[in-house]
């Protein structure tokens, strides 16, 4: 059309020059058409590229509104595998194909332009699975961006789903530890409670009345009895001072708190040996908190009195730490077969207070072996 345009033109110039001005009036005229048809092609043409253009935008709005629904449907799943099966719905509602859940580690194949696209899902750089998608048309360019987004606002979803669950999981444990701790507390003074009348508080009832007999043997002019009966008083004093002195021990060894856990568990080995062969590795425990080490002692203690009622010839005692960080505890014995559940209830309720575990091994000719597992967070650090 413009080398019409052009040609009409020349004419025009042309015919001035050979002097025919009807030639060139027709040849300007000619000129005048080309132009406006030349016009109104190029209108046509940009409304067209216009029109073109809206279309392309429309459907990418449409689109997007469709990946937006998407997110607001996965959003909405509570738990993690929910999470996915969701996600895999609205990758085959949105690229009109067929998508399998793909589970961590395994592969599949990735081919785009042959209409198989591999999206992957991925926390924190953590493989958490994927998404195949097959159809019968090709994948663009354009379409990898949008399943990778959805992909990873999936995979993000899932992660916080994860977290969620275990935080509830967490919570729930936490709450079920603080009530068996509150009930632990509450046996414990119910028992020190008891321990204590049938012991201490008899005693000193009795040293009581045995220095009434004291005054009332003054009183009668007889001092040989009064003397007598003072130092019975004295030496049932003496025993009492020395039995809250080993209970005070018991609760919490100074030595526990002045020394170190390796000097206190020592300690209470010498007292419990009676001709039983005990043998210790308590390196690692110096890298526990010191409330884990308290802790701690209470089972040993339990443990090794447990033990001797079972007539060993041989303990042995180790305290140490795994390669993944956690802290193992093993007790073992050779005696006779511990037949009170009620005894490794109460140490697995020990060792549940530091959100530890126990572990118990029976021989079948005698012998027991306790394993108390503690968590890498119960160390100083």
């Amino acid at each position: 059309m413009l080398g019409g345009f052009g040609l009409a033109a020349v004419a025009a110039l042309i015919a001035l020059w050979a002097g025919s001005p009807e030639v060139a009036l027709v040849a300007v005229g000619l000129a005048g058409v080309a132009s406006v048809l030349i016009v109104f092609h190029l209108l046509l043409t940009e409304r067209r590229r216009h029109e073109l253009a809206e279309e392309e935008l429309a459907g990418q709005a449409s689109f997007l509104e469709s990946l937006v629904e998407s997110f607001g449907e996965i959003a909405l799943t509570l738990e993690p595998n929910e999470v996915l099966e969701q996600a895999r719905s609205e990758a085959e509602r949105l690229f009109g194909g067929e998508a399998t859940l793909l589970a961590r580690g395994e592969a599949a194949q990735d081919d785009p332009d042959e209409g198989t696209l591999l999206v992957p899902l991925r926390v924190r750089g953590e493989d958490v699975g994927g998404i195949c998608i097959v159809r019968a048309a090709q994948f663009e360019r354009a379409d990898v961006a949008r399943a990778t987004v959805l992909g990873d606002f999936a995979a993000r979803v899932y992660d916080n789903s994860r977290l969620r669950a275990e935080a509830e999981v967490r919570e729930t444990e936490r709450g079920r530890l603080s009530d068996q701790l509150i009930t632990a507390e509450q046996d414990e003074r119910r028992r020190l409670a008891l321990f204590l009348h049938d012991t201490a508080v008899q005693s000193l009832s009795g040293v009581a009345l045995m220095l009434d007999a004291v005054v009332g043997a003054i009183e009668a002019g007889d001092k040989q009895q009064a003397s007598e009966v003072i130092r019975s008083a004295l030496e049932r004093h003496r025993a009492t001072i020395g039995s809250l002195r080993d209970l005070s021990f018991a609760l919490e060894p100074l030595v526990l708190r002045d020394q170190g856990f390796g000097p206190a568990v020592s300690a209470l080995v010498d007292q419990l040996q009676a001709g039983v062969r005990i043998e210790m590795r308590l390196d690692a425990a110096d890298d526990l908190a010191e409330k884990a080490q308290a802790a701690l002692y209470q089972i040993i203690r339990e443990s090794l009195h447990a033990a001797i009622r079972r007539a060993p010839t041989a303990i042995s005692l180790a305290v140490e730490r795994r390669e993944d960080g956690h802290f193992e505890v093993t007790i073992a014995d050779n005696g006779r077969e511990e037949r009170r559940r009620a005894f490794f209830d109460s140490i697995a309720e020990r060792a549940r207070t530091l959100s530890g575990s126990l572990a118990v091994e029976q021989g079948e000719g005698g012998g027991t072996t306790l394993r108390v597992t503690l968590p890498p967070y119960a160390s100083r650090d």
